[in-house]
């Protein structure tokens, strides 16, 4: 949650939408509460763990297909503040009265359910085999996202929790869609300030006021809306110590000031009825008036429907009207804010300005990621979502590859990917999700089955045993990873993935440029042949000139007959030959998927 009020909705429009390189070699901050919590329909559907599945697939996303270097970040102990929110939070949405509630004293905190915790703590051993870094916050988790980014350890925070920014964080992504061209959503601090000029003490305000986590009323009687165009009027060093005054005022003492400003009103000077301009109707009729165009005539203009003055005195008029509406308004939410008690809370201020949300201090913090330990974590996923360990190879296998070429161009060691494959070549340039990639092939010298190729895919392999695992497990495109294309043939099998083009370059800087090499010749080689659009379009032009035509251009409906019966030719012997070749391949064909995907990955 967060600023209650919709506050995502007020930032939704300065959103930036970020492509797949955003994160590419940057330290990016999880809060993992929020990835559990986002699956929480799922938890009460018939699908098993589906934190583990969401976590499993999330975590190699974020290393193959975005390239980055995530920080996973657990809730530590809850603040008393969080605790009771939690229980008037229960009770309103129980439809019990909230006024007596249970009192939380002070330094105690309320746990979250058992449940969760479990879930947490499985994620974390899932994450641990992974090799990558998972910090406990001592309260939220958000927090210290927030001050990783804030301090530069980390680029930027994954939360939809929007009291990250309360706690300093500068670029928040509140949601990614891996199968889309621009998958990151984005918010940047500094986008915020420039649109509303609003900055970190001004959103710390915004929260106190129309509610957060740890208040869940703010003041009674003020929206989003309002609390933004009141934060305004302050500079971000002025709006805190504001809100403290207007909490220790009275309100009779605010109300005393508007009399007194009444009477000091000034009289304004009085207009013509006729042409609506300083003056005098009688005076008008003998004389017109300096604002009025008489050069036709000898008496003033009528004014017109819904017509303004524009005299000094109706500026003057209309500046203190807007002026005293302004006041009154502010003064209104003033009287608002004092009707709070024991408003604004010094200690929700205090934990929000803390710099300090971890059990360790920012030189004994090293952030180090290893490499993940395969056979442990398939053991671990075969105990927990019963899937195969051909299946969980498969779907490692890209995140492997790229911890495999960041090794490669820090260190260039001949050594083999997953201990199986070396590098082969570059097959091919492709274009996915608008942005181009490098499909390697990597080679492995085991010798297989000959002749099979298939894409590997949660359709056709399945992720259990004999393919049944599937029935109560509902595969989600934006979780799932995608997995590597298998091309087996001539005793070899060969492994497809899409790699990023200068992770390549990096790793293989002379497999790279004598690709390129031969992607220009090739391209030299190729003739350039007119368009058939402009060659129709010289021969009508021809034809309705009535110019002699050529040769060529006499004969072409007989050529093109004569191709036209060859090309019929052709597709007959096609169709044959592959008819032979279907006949062929099914007979190769007779193992079931789930045993083809073993004879690969185990």
């Amino acid at each position: 949650m967060g600023v209650g009020g919709n506050f995502w909705d007020l930032l939704k429009p300065h959103a930036r939408t970020e492509g797949f390189d955003f994160l590419r070699n940057k330290r990016v901050a999880v809060d993992l509460s929020f990835w559990i919590v986002q699956h929480e329909t799922a938890i009460k559907a018939s699908v098993r763990s589906p934190h583990l599945r969401l976590t499993f697939f999330r975590t190699i996303t974020l290393f193959a297909k975005f390239g980055a270097f995530p920080v996973f970040v657990i809730d530590g102990t809850p603040s008393p503040l969080k605790s009771k929110a939690r229980i008037a939070r229960f009770f309103r949405l129980s439809g019990i009265d909230t006024h007596d509630l249970p009192r939380v004293e002070d330094r105690i905190s309320v746990d979250r359910n058992g449940k969760f915790a479990k879930c947490v703590k499985e994620c974390v051993e899932l994450l641990e085999l992974f090799g990558v870094p998972v910090l406990e916050a001592k309260g939220e988790a958000e927090a210290l996202c927030a001050e990783l980014n804030r301090k530069g350890f980390v680029d930027a925070c994954i939360t939809a929790d929007s009291d990250a920014f309360l706690f300093g964080a500068k670029c928040v992504i509140k949601s990614f869609h891996p199968n889309s061209k621009e998958p990151l959503e984005c918010y940047f601090m500094s986008d915020i300030e420039a649109a509303l000029g609003l900055k970190r003490k001004h959103l710390i305000a915004i929260s106190l006021l129309v509610g957060n986590d740890h208040d869940l009323n703010g003041v009674q009687g003020v929206g989003l809306d309002t609390a933004v165009r009141f934060v305004q009027d302050y500079t971000d060093d002025d709006i805190l110590n504001k809100l403290h005054e207007i909490g220790k005022e009275d309100n009779t003492s605010l109300q005393g000031g508007q009399s007194s400003d009444t009477n000091s009103r000034k009289v304004k000077c009085s207009h013509c009825s006729f042409c609506g301009h300083p003056g005098s109707k009688r005076d008008h009729v003998k004389i017109p008036c300096e604002y009025c165009d008489v050069s036709h005539g000898s008496c003033c203009i009528k004014k017109p429907d819904g017509f303004k003055c524009n005299c000094s005195s109706c500026d003057t008029d209309r500046e203190e009207k807007e002026k005293k509406k302004q006041e009154n308004w502010r003064l209104r939410v003033c009287n608002k804010i004092a009707m709070e008690p024991n408003f604004p809370s010094s200690e929700l201020i205090q934990m929000y300005l803390c710099d300090n949300h971890s059990y360790f201090s920012d030189d004994d913090l090293i952030l180090s990621w290893e490499s993940p330990k395969t056979e442990i974590l398939i053991d671990f996923l075969v105990f927990h979502l019963r899937w195969e360990p051909s299946y969980i190879r498969q779907r490692l296998l890209p995140m492997l590859s790229t911890i495999f070429l960041r090794e490669m161009a820090n260190n260039p060691i001949q050594t083999l990917l997953y201990d199986q494959y070396e590098f082969d070549s570059i097959l091919r340039e492709k274009i996915r999700y608008g942005h181009p990639f490098y499909v390697i092939k990597w080679k492995r010298a085991i010798p297989v089955l000959d002749n099979v190729v298939y894409e590997g895919s949660s359709e056709g392999l399945g992720t259990g045993p004999e393919d049944a695992i599937d029935v109560d497990e509902p595969v989600d495109p934006t979780d799932e990873s995608d997995s590597p294309k298998i091309h087996i043939q001539e005793g070899c099998s060969f492994l497809l993935t899409d790699e990023n083009m200068d992770l390549v370059r990096a790793a293989y800087p002379e497999q790279t440029a004598k690709f390129l090499q031969e992607k220009e010749v090739k391209r030299q080689k190729t003739p350039t042949t007119t368009p058939p659009s402009e060659a129709s379009g010289k021969s009508d032009s021809l034809k309705a000139k009535g110019a002699q035509l050529s040769i060529t251009e006499f004969y072409r409906a007989t050529k093109t007959q004569q191709q036209t019966a060859e090309t019929t030719d052709l597709t007959n012997e096609g169709e044959e030959t592959s008819t032979e070749k279907r006949k062929a391949s099914s007979s190769s064909s007779t193992l079931s998927k789930s045993v083809r995907r073993r004879l690969l990955f185990d």
